[in-house]
């Protein structure tokens, strides 16, 4: 719960309130930062490849080697630090060998199961 003073709350000309005179702090949502179990980063992943954009599951693989650190993961997967970087940015449109090779680095693997049906 916040404690605001009453002097910085004031009426706006459509009726709403708003606070003057308060900066408002906020920092990155990174969240490589709540991927702190193998349960966690299994459901993220698991989620990121439900959704069925390789967009959000290129993200969810860059998060996760953040978490794990990027640079011990580009090793175990035989690429360069920049080079998984680059392939797991926004943007970054990593090929499917890069995908395996990471997903190994991580411990991980692929489980072919019948798509539910929509």
């Amino acid at each position: 719960m916040y404690c605001i003073p009453q002097d910085t709350i004031r009426l706006t000309a459509s009726g709403h309130t708003t606070v003057d005179d308060m900066p408002l702090e906020t920092t990155r949502f990174d969240s490589a930062d709540y991927l702190d179990s193998e349960e966690a980063i299994e459901a993220y992943l698991e989620d990121a490849i439900e959704s069925d954009d390789a967009a959000v599951i290129a993200h969810a693989l860059g998060a996760i080697a953040r978490a794990r650190g990027m640079s011990q993961v580009a090793r175990d997967a035989g690429l360069s630090r920049e080079s998984l970087y680059k392939a797991l940015s926004e943007g970054g449109n990593p090929e499917f060998g890069t995908v395996l090779r990471v997903l190994r680095a991580l411990g991980m693997q692929m489980k072919i199961t019948r798509a539910k049906s929509r």
